[in-house]
């Protein structure tokens, strides 16, 4: 039996309109209407359609929040219909009788009843316009529906971030004139792409689109931005405005949730490989990391530890005793994360059962899909995780087959899908209209059991695709399976500050690149010896270079994680020359740790990303709008990191309105200027805002050890607060409020820092401040 034709009918009743939204008005324009729903003083949701049921439905997958209309306002007179708060005021715009049509007119004027609005500020200030909407009715998948869109005006001096994750940009971040296909897709060809349809622009508005189909944005261009989704029937979408882009990004986490603060141990290093072949070869890891005397937080086993795909179990051949191996590594300080997938085999055990209940995706025909004619490793069918037993089923087999093994946290690989559902089935309805959404239903499953089974257990993900939302499952992120060369990691850079724009403040990349390294032959003098590496083939010779750069941008990335497919990852794999260079970037971020996890707490409380674009603490600065190269860390590291083989040196633009040290030499500059920095191999250009206050470990282990600061240090030239964060690092009682708070300040003029409680284990204050230019720089 064919079951298109019907799952297209049921998707529209049961998903993504479970109840009638609460909108504070629904007004018609000449057979149009246009709901109206606030969800705080500077959030609102426009819907927009031709039946009023879908314009009263209640938004799609992946918001969270809850509409509230108080303080707001409505009233209706010449200029329109007028919704007002303290924040904001959207006027729908009042449209007369259409006219009959011109000749010219019949041809190419759009049928649907013309709808345009504007949202300005509290201050009365133009803040975007939305000068039109569509449907364009087509078939996909067998179903009957639209290609819905709106655009919104663009002035020509209007800058957009965000939508995720893409690939394609080697330097510019600024999306204008740009054409973002946002959607999932693992094999795009400059590196995997990512829809999160999220958009926060220079004008002190974002848009959040509420459409998981596949999505065409086109900021900018042409005087316009475009959105079209290939999917559906209605147009829906959020305004979040902001007087600083933070506060933007709190109305973001107030919709769809906050970021939960990840374990201690995901600020450290996390080893991993593709893959680990034994119990034996991980443990040896561990150790040589121990015996050698670098830290490490976690070890990684990646995917083939199974018998079979899907068989959702561990190779005992191979890892023997996994309850000792965990065992081991816990006794050391140090955690695990496995990888688990949700494809399965025909011949694996589960199949039969998962294809019986219906929780496998579907063809047309009602048939389970195995596999795609793409690519030779995409054999298996894949778990519909939109299906909420399934989500149930999957969570119960990770906990009583892996889990019980000792395992810490999942690593939760394809969850684009990697078997792309276009042209298939979920149980809630057409692959195609949820294309993007499967990050944010499959994530939930391990994030909801193991708030069930788990709860006083800190969870972490590890994905590789996000939706609207996923930032509150616990995940983490990284830029997929990149190539290992100089190219990969300049495109790393911008993909990875429109990533963290998007809503979702952990994101990496694999240092190194995933794909077997084997690049072109190096242009200029190699910067590391090669002599005794191991990682890669004798002929690239410049890849301990390239390994080292990716390591050092890396340790200024939100998390830390070596992964390859290659003979070895450990450090001390790349060859002499690169092992203490290395070391020492190691222990740098080691040295971060308290900076790093106080900035983990303040984004859980804001919403706030802190690896930071510079648009976003440098509005006023119009030499910051388009820099992809360069970017901040915190409130108080610019980092710069250096993505061109055999270079020792780089310009960096300091931004306006502050000065700036450098961290290695505690060079004073102005801002508002490029500067020509040294950078060694050993070093990355780095610099640190006047004003700024840095908390400094000792040097661990682990981060199970308890870690004393090293120093404070103080980078004077105005007044500067920092807020220091800690508690056990592995328990969810920080959402309960526990933990140490206590807030550094500086007195510029009294050259005095001060702190609003004891330092933990009774450290004296004054003995750990280092004042910039007054003493040696950290080496």
């Amino acid at each position: 039996m064919r079951i298109a034709h019907v799952l297209g009918l049921v998707a529209i009743v049961l998903a993504p309109l479970p109840v009638a939204a609460q909108s504070l008005a629904t007004v018609e324009r000449n057979g149009a209407f246009v709901a109206v729903e606030p969800y705080a003083p500077n959030i609102v949701r426009v819907t927009i359609s031709l039946d009023r049921a879908l314009s009263d439905a209640a938004p799609g997958h992946g918001i969270s929040g809850k509409a509230d209309a108080k303080g707001w306002t409505h009233k209706a007179d010449g200029s329109g219909d007028v919704f007002a708060s303290p924040a904001l005021t959207l006027t729908v715009d009042p449209q007369p009788w259409p006219k009959a049509p011109s000749q010219m007119e019949r041809y190419f004027v759009p049928s649907l009843p013309r709808v345009s609005l504007s949202v300005r500020g509290a201050d009365g200030r133009l803040l975007t316009r939305m000068n039109g909407w569509e449907l364009a009715p087509h078939t996909v998948n067998g179903e009957k529906t639209f290609k819905a869109g709106a655009s919104f005006a663009a002035p020509q001096d209007e800058h957009y971030y965000g939508l995720g994750q893409n690939q394609e940009s080697i330097g510019p971040l600024d999306l204008r004139g740009r054409t973002i296909d946002c959607r999932h897709y693992y094999d795009a060809p400059a590196g995997e792409t990512v829809c999160i349809p999220f958009l926060v622009t220079s004008k002190g508005y974002a848009v959040v689109w509420d459409n998981p189909s596949a999505t065409i944005v086109s900021p900018g261009l042409h005087g316009s931005t475009h959105w079209q989704s290939e999917v559906g029937e209605r147009v829906s979408f959020f305004v979040i405005t902001g007087t600083t882009t933070d506060e933007i990004y709190a109305g973001y986490a107030r919709l769809t949730g906050d970021t939960p603060l990840p374990p201690k141990a995901a600020f450290g290093l996390v080893q991993s490989k593709a893959r680990y072949e034994s119990q034996k070869e991980l443990l040896g890891v561990a150790e040589g990391y121990r015996s050698r005397g670098y830290p490490l937080d976690v070890m990684v086993l990646d995917w083939f530890y199974w018998t079979r795909m899907g068989q959702l179990d561990i190779d005992r051949t191979y890892f023997p005793d996994p309850v000792a191996m965990n065992r081991q590594l816990h006794e050391q300080g140090m955690h695990s994360i496995i990888s688990v997938w949700p494809r399965f085999e025909r011949e694996s055990r589960y199949f039969n059962m998962l294809s019986a209940k219906g929780w496998l995706l579907k063809d047309k025909d009602g048939n389970t899909v195995d596999g795609l004619p793409v690519r030779a490793d995409r054999a298996g069918s894949l778990l519909d995780s939109t299906n909420p037993e399934a989500r149930s089923w999957f969570w119960e087999k990770i906990r009583d087959n892996i889990a019980s093994q000792g395992f810490d946290w999942f690593w939760l690989d394809e969850t684009e899908p990697d078997l792309v559902p276009d042209g298939n089935f979920y149980s809630i309805g057409s692959g195609d209209r949820y294309h993007n959404l499967y990050p944010l239903v499959h994530t939930s499953s391990v994030a909801e059991g193991s708030a069930r089974d788990r709860p006083d257990f800190r969870n972490l993900i590890l994905a590789r695709a996000a939706y609207l939302g996923t930032q509150h499952s616990g995940a983490i992120f990284w830029s997929s399976d990149v190539q290992a060369t100089w190219e990969a990691l300049r495109r790393q850079v911008p993909a990875g500050l429109n990533f963290t724009a998007s809503g979702h403040a952990y994101w990496s990349s694999d240092t190194g690149g995933w794909q077997w390294p084997n690049g072109p032959a190096a242009e200029r003098p190699v910067l590391l010896d090669p002599a005794g590496a191991t990682a890669m083939g004798a002929d690239y010779k410049d890849y301990p270079e390239l390994f080292t750069r990716w390591f050092a941008y890396n340790v200024f990335t939100p998390t830390l994680r070596i992964h390859g497919q290659r003979p070895g990852t450990a450090i001390w794999e790349y060859g002499a020359a690169a092992e203490p260079v290395l070391a020492k970037f190691l222990r740098l971020r080691y040295a971060l740790i308290p900076y790093l996890y106080s900035l983990g707490y303040r984004t859980h409380e804001t919403g706030a990303p802190f690896m930071r674009g510079l648009f976003m603490d440098f509005p006023d600065d119009p030499n910051v709008a388009n820099l992809g190269d360069e970017y901040m860390f915190g409130p108080a590291f610019l980092v710069a990191p250096v993505t061109e083989q055999g270079v020792t040196s780089r310009r960096v633009y300091l931004p306006a309105g502050t000065d700036w040290y450098d961290y290695w030499t505690d060079e004073k500059h102005a801002g508002g200027q490029w500067v020509a920095v040294a950078a060694p191999i050993d070093r990355i250009p780095l610099f640190v805002r006047a004003g700024s206050i840095v908390p400094l470990g000792a040097q661990v282990p682990n981060t199970a050890a308890r870690q004393p600061l090293e120093s404070i240090r103080v980078y004077p030239g105005r007044d500067g607060s920092f807020t220091l964060f800690d508690d056990d690092g592995v328990t969810n009682a920080y959402r309960k409020g526990a933990g140490a708070r206590i807030t550094l300040r500086w007195d510029d003029a009294g050259k005095r820092l001060s702190a609003s409680g004891k330092l933990p284990g009774g450290q004296d204050i004054q003995s750990l401040v280092r004042l910039a230019g007054a003493s040696p720089a950290p080496r």
